[in-house]
């Protein structure tokens, strides 16, 4: 199976099932020097577990870290950083009837059609559960951006489920106020109304759909090439491999599709200047960079950030694992089948999501960053060649309480 890699420089490849005995991540071109918090991967992970709320699955998985290479005395080295979430609560058992039954709307016949076999427990590699890893992952680029040069800051909240809407918020309000409620919604009022409709599916024996918002902020200008390599084609790659990703926009998105080119096109200023500045320049004095009068390309334009916010949208369709009675055929007897899907299940997803798209949006910008030179791929600290550094190992020969150890000078003559 192929897939299962992302990102150029800091390329992150995953592997495990969904109800497997581990699941787990190599991260790949991690600069050294970086001083990794494990405590601080725990508590992303501990955003995205289940269990959380009574509107997310029941399944109790403690999702503990654990970080197996690539650090030395709590800092980076540069070498790989292998992670390993170990899968505790998996029952398998409810999951023997879609053996040969296809469950609808999920990836049980595609997989099968494809490989001849599959793991049928939990889903297996198409679970959501796969999702963790990506969360470890990108809470070890969100440290490294953190501890750049870069402000970069990542956040989103949960805009929409089903019809019920959230209006627009600010940056600042999503950062106060998305981690208060269980739906994570950053607008407390409607966080209220989203709860109650969760229950009423979740007590219908149903599911519905929804939508994440998100901003960045800091994000440097000049991230991003044309064509294949565009920012937004990286983004929108990630962001469609989150299951049940049905839309991904960004900008003013599908507004765009009724918006005249005159209304579209945002003029050109000098930074810190506005139109009314009536006085013509001379030539002759400085004046700032060209900015855009508005914001309506998302803080992309052709397929290169920009430096102003990138904003957007990713949308999910419902949960197809629901407990209403369904139809299905089994290939194996021949027998169309009335099923249940039983078990544990969130009646709707963007509210565990939430740290999931945080996550891949940190792990682009990183990547980027390394690849145009922003950061230095080997070394946080950018000085190549020096080898006498604040998170370079001591010698334990120089320990003079260390018997074992300790070596004598030799007395030069």
């Amino acid at each position: 199976m192929n897939g299962n890699s992302f990102g150029r420089l800091f390329e992150v490849t995953t592997y495990g099932e969904s109800h497997g005995e581990a699941m787990g991540c190599t991260v790949s071109g991690v600069p050294a020097g970086v001083e990794l918090d494990e405590d601080d991967i725990q508590k992303d992970l501990d955003r995205r577990k289940p269990g959380q709320s009574m509107i997310t699955t029941s399944r109790d998985e403690p999702d503990a870290v654990s970080i197996k290479s690539g650090l030395q005395d709590g800092y980076t080295t540069g070498t790989p950083i292998g992670m390993v979430i170990q899968n505790k609560d998996a029952r398998s058992g409810k999951y023997e009837p879609f053996v040969t039954a296809p469950r609808p709307s999920h990836g049980d016949f595609t997989y099968s059609a494809k490989f001849g076999t599959r793991n049928w427990g939990g889903g297996g590699r198409s679970s959501a559960r796969e999702t963790v890893n990506w969360v470890a992952a990108g809470a070890i680029a969100k440290q490294v951006l953190e501890q750049s040069e870069y402000d970069v800051r990542i956040k989103a909240h949960v805009c929409q489920l089903g019809d019920v809407e959230a209006p627009e918020v600010s940056f600042e309000q999503m950062l106060e106020h998305s981690e208060e409620n269980e739906v994570r919604c950053a607008h407390p009022e409607t966080a209220e109304r989203m709860r109650e409709l969760a229950d009423q599916y979740q007590t219908e024996g149903d599911s519905i759909g929804g939508a994440i918002y998100f901003e960045m902020r800091g994000v440097p200008r000049g991230l991003g090439a044309p064509r294949f390599d565009s920012f937004p084609s990286r983004m929108a790659q990630l962001m469609y491999s989150i299951p049940a990703v049905n839309d991904f926009e960004y900008g003013i998105g599908r507004e765009a599709r009724t918006t005249a080119g005159s209304e579209y096109n945002e003029d050109w200023e000098f930074e810190g200047e506005s139109r009314s500045d009536s006085e013509p320049s001379s030539g002759d004095e400085p004046r700032g960079d060209p900015t855009p009068v508005g914001n309506d390309h998302g803080g992309i334009q052709g397929g290169i950030t920009t430096g102003d916010p990138i904003y957007g949208e990713v949308s999910w369709h419902p949960p197809v694992s629901i407990p209403k009675r369904q139809e299905t055929v089994d290939w194996e007897t021949g027998e169309r089948k009335e099923i249940q899907v039983v078990g544990r299940h969130d009646p709707t997803l963007p509210p565990r999501a939430v740290p999931v798209v945080e996550a891949l949006l940190y792990s682009t910008v990183l990547d980027f960053m390394l690849l145009g030179g922003r950061i230095n791929p080997d070394r946080l600290d950018d000085r190549p060649g020096e080898y006498d550094t604040d998170y370079h190992p001591s010698s334990p020969v120089n320990d003079p309480d260390d018997a074992d150890t300790h070596a004598e000078t030799v007395d030069e003559e």
